[in-house]
């Protein structure tokens, strides 16, 4: 049954106490960070399949990575329609249950010498269309489960294993692509996914949500009511416009940037690797921060700053030169920087994003935020290959940073910037 006929009440039943003490939080917790791991290792893992067990050249790989990212721009905002009528518990047991399904399938077909690049390609699409799903649906999970002047907490932690699943889950893919074999490692992934499967469907808690015993809405209605709840708040809107800005000059930065630290600097693949993980722990220590600095700061002092610090640090790359020891440890430490304000930013908009929204929406405003922010990337990474084969790498990739400073510019006009210590009440519309 998709719907409860109890109304949402707001409150979460854990009250005061701490999160880790309840099992369905741990089992939340263990459950999403099995499912990132699977996630984020199966992204390194089909690429690999195709590269070297079914030999595709460059465009077949460009056109694999696509299909699997081509779900949050087609299915994100019927995701949240979805989310905001079902219980997050099912959405997310029968999307990690189809997820380690696609990538077991595909790993017999590979062992068995029967799988091709068409096959391949449905795979990625399936799970990156059910990893659309379980994303949207894990971040209203929290709000239904526990109290919302904790949501800043729990959200450090759910965010912090996603962090850490960012760092190892690729690592941990190349590794077992390398010592084993591609068939091999997507079987691992999929092994993740029934973890995560088997974590989350112990929840016992049922969810409270809101009362939807009237004839439910069209799909595309539904989907028009979350994009007007989004256009019409405030804050909801400057964090639709911040991160639309951001995830646009910071495709384009990406993509200048890769180009740069092996053509400007002249780095090798391990220094680059090295590098760009560096973002890892430093997103790591910004979920922890974020537990404890918007409460004691103000969360809007802390939005807008961390924002300004994170994208502006970018700024400083193209003023490096050399592949020297002193260049290496100057990116690590702006990646480092860049992971930790980031991901300080992250948890925080999270959390004021819950906050601010009925229970009833949150699943289409997650969907429509996401459908906005990411939905700009593809043409900032054309943007940023345009500028860097016209200017060359160093301007590109100063001009893109440049950019990326427009998101905290954003956040610090609008009222997100008073946002005091405590968060505001959700906003109240007819109909939800």
């Amino acid at each position: 049954m998709p719907c409860s006929s109890s109304a949402a009440s707001g409150s979460g039943p854990y009250g005061r106490r701490s999160l880790w003490r309840d099992s369905d939080f741990r089992r939340l917790w263990v459950g999403q960070t099995a499912s990132q791991l699977g996630e984020h290792t199966s992204l390194v893992v089909l690429p690999l399949f195709a590269v070297l067990t079914l030999h595709a050249d460059a465009v077949q790989l460009g056109a694999l990575r696509a299909v699997g990212q081509a779900p949050i721009l087609l299915l994100s905002l019927l995701a949240g329609a979805w989310v905001d009528r079902w219980r997050t518990r099912t959405l997310m047991v029968l999307t990690d249950a189809g997820r380690a399904l696609a990538l077991g399938a595909a790993a017999v077909a590979g062992v068995l010498g029967c799988l091709g690049l068409p096959a391949l390609f449905a795979v990625a699409f399936a799970v990156g269309a059910l990893s659309v799903f379980f994303d949207v649906a894990y971040q209203a999970s929290l709000v239904r489960l526990v109290e919302r002047d904790q949501l800043v907490r729990g959200n450090s932690a759910l965010e912090g294993s996603r962090s850490a699943a960012q760092i190892g889950g690729p690592a941990l893919g190349g590794t077992l692509v390398s010592a084993l074999s591609a068939p091999v490692a997507a079987a691992s992934s999929a092994v993740f996914f029934a973890l995560s499967f088997l974590s989350i469907r112990r929840i016992a808690r049922r969810e409270s949500l809101p009362d939807c015993s009237a004839r439910p809405a069209r799909v595309w209605r539904r989907i028009h009511e979350g994009l007007r709840f989004v256009a019409r708040d405030t804050s909801l809107r400057t964090v639709c416009l911040a991160s639309a800005a951001f995830q646009f000059s910071f495709a384009a930065v990406m993509t200048a940037y890769l180009l740069f630290l092996p053509r400007e600097l002249h780095l090798s693949g391990t220094a680059m690797g090295l590098v760009l993980a560096a973002t890892g722990p430093g997103a790591l220590l910004g979920s922890l921060l974020a537990a404890r600095l918007p409460s004691r700061f103000g969360h809007g002092i802390v939005l807008v700053s961390a924002a300004a610090i994170g994208d502006g640090v970018f700024l400083s790359v193209p003023a490096l030169h050399g592949s020297g020891a002193v260049t290496v440890l100057a990116l690590l430490a702006v990646n480092f920087v860049f992971g930790t304000f980031g991901q300080l930013v992250n948890v925080t908009v999270m959390a004021v994003r819950q906050t601010v929204t009925p229970n009833g929406m949150q699943g289409r405003v997650a969907a429509t935020i996401n459908f906005v922010g990411l939905g700009l990337t593809p043409l900032g990474s054309l943007l940023g290959g345009l500028l860097a084969e016209t200017w060359g790498t160093r301007t590109s990739l100063l001009t893109a940073a440049a950019g990326m400073l427009l998101s905290p510019l954003l956040m610090a006009l609008s009222p997100l910037a008073r946002l005091g210590r405590t968060l505001p009440s959700p906003t109240v519309t007819a109909g939800q």
